[in-house]
């Protein structure tokens, strides 16, 4: 009788093997999103619908990003937002870009086994990050946001290890908790490395930057900005110590001195703090580590933090309300696909979407927009042959100015070998942009990941938005030609 062999994942044993691991395999969603922000910030070319792109990629961030987008804590024009498009352009690329990290962040940490010390490293690091924002916004900082993401993920090292450790972990804890041995020296004696190591070693790898990186670093800091970060951090000890501790004294004396405010007003400012946190925490999902915030305050805080799931329907008709608006006035053309492409992907639940234009020879067409494909790096682009004999899927689009649903089954010929490594061979939905009468691209979605089935409604309302990205397209050649 062959004996059954179970493949067992041993754990990393060294600062490197840690950072790979955290990297590739336990926080892959952090990675793919810290990675193409960077390459977005690094690319003059690149602007703010190439981070709307990052996002949009993730159906689950783009829904945790607009609902924080929508939170008075960030929305303070009270604005609704439905599309990743507008809130970039109520709120800021700069404000968006550092809310896309944190979402991504707690996107990548929730589903994991978090236990009791993972949840104290998370509610830690958020009660932190509102205290040290609230700081930056009363010394007039520049950036305030930059200041809550680095306080947020100052602890990167700690909150990484705590919410994906086993063994290693228990150890730890086992010491920390019996050996007469500070924290740090407990690490070192499990792992050989301290956690502030690994903070700075993911920094480094996801290649974060700026202020994150600057305040994870060690040594002394001459950069007012880190210290802002570092007392969020003092603030959120000095709570738990107590008003009665010498920390809590010493912590409302610096706040009262650097604000410039009573210390009755600094304490207040501090209790404000520390209920916003525990509703922070609850809309980024962390439902258990907003508890450990202020336990006594949490009982009056009991929304669901749960992402609902989206009602398709009422997206559809919102998304193309924002399209009407964008034209009735100075139309943005790139505005305008991204939305439609962001209403075809939500609205209707799509998988992948794809606009993708003529070239000058007429036999390809070379992506200018997707959204939900798989590549294997960022600037990949997704490239269709136009094949006439036979007719492929693109031709045979192209001809039809009233749009295809594509059946992979029984329209199979349709596919060539070479659409086949491109696209697959799924259900479809394709229809041309045409610049008057002539076709310039055209837009192609599927269900390739869910396998769903298509309804003629779903047809219908892939055509209606096609339809607004031509009728768009003609009002802005047409005001362009005045």
């Amino acid at each position: 009788m062959s004996e059954l062999v179970v493949e067992k994942i041993s754990e990393p044993l060294s600062l490197d093997e840690w950072t790979s691991v955290l990297c590739d395999r336990d926080m892959p969603i952090f990675s793919s999103t810290a990675f193409s922000i960077d390459a977005i910030l690094r690319d003059d070319k690149k602007g703010a619908m190439d981070l709307a792109n990052v996002i949009l990629h993730d159906p689950n961030l783009t829904a945790k990003l607009l609902k924080m987008s929508n939170s008075s804590y960030y929305n303070v024009s009270r604005q609704k937002m439905v599309t990743v498009s507008r809130a970039i352009i109520v709120l800021g690329s700069e404000l968006i870009r550092e809310l896309t990290l944190a979402c991504s962040f707690f996107e990548a940490i929730l589903p994991a086994a978090n236990r009791e010390r993972a949840n104290q490293e998370i509610a830690r690091a958020v009660h932190a990050a509102v205290q040290a924002k609230s700081l930056a916004l009363s010394v007039n900082d520049p950036s305030p946001e930059e200041v809550f993401i680095a306080a947020l993920l100052h602890q990167i090292g700690n909150v990484a290890f705590w919410c994906f450790s086993g063994k290693q972990g228990e150890r730890l804890l086992s010491l920390i908790n019996k050996e007469n041995c500070t924290i740090e020296e407990a690490e070192k004696q499990v792992l050989g490395f301290k956690l502030t190591d690994l903070a700075v070693s993911l920094c480094k790898t996801w290649k974060l930057g700026g202020l994150i990186e600057e305040s994870v670093k060690k040594g002394r800091q001459a950069n007012p900005r880190v210290n802002l970060v570092n007392l969020g951090y003092v603030i959120t000890d000095a709570l738990k110590e107590g008003s009665q501790s010498k920390q809590y004294v010493e912590c409302v004396d610096k706040i009262s001195k650097l604000t410039g405010t009573s210390k009755q007003s600094a304490e207040a400012l501090m209790v404000q703090n520390t209920d916003t946190a525990i509703n922070i925490a609850k809309q980024f999902g962390a439902v258990t580590a907003s508890r450990l915030i202020n336990k006594e305050e949490f009982q009056s805080v009991e929304e669901e933090s749960k992402v609902p799931d989206e009602d398709k329907k009422l997206v559809q008709i919102q998304i193309l309300q924002e399209i009407t608006g964008i034209m009735s006035g100075k139309i943005d053309i790139n505005l305008l696909f991204e939305m439609v492409m962001e209403g075809i992907q939500r609205g209707l639940g799509m998988d992948r979407a794809l606009f993708a234009l003529l070239a000058q020879d007429k036999k390809s067409m070379k992506e200018k927009l997707s959204l939900g494909w798989r590549k294997e790096y960022y600037d990949q682009k997704v490239i269709f042959s136009i094949s006439q004999s036979p007719l492929n899927i693109f031709s045979q689009a192209l001809r039809n100015p009233q749009g295809l649903m594509v059946s992979g089954a029984s329209d199979g010929v349709l596919f060539t070998d070479a659409d086949k490594r491109v696209i697959g061979q799924h259900d479809c939905f394709l229809m041309p942009v045409c610049s008057g009468e002539q076709p310039i691209g055209l837009i192609y979605s599927d269900r390739s990941f869910s396998q769903q089935p298509f309804t003629d409604d779903d047809f219908n309302g892939f055509k209606h938005f096609v339809q607004q990205a031509n009728i768009g397209l003609a009002m802005y050649r047409m005001h362009g030609k005045k």
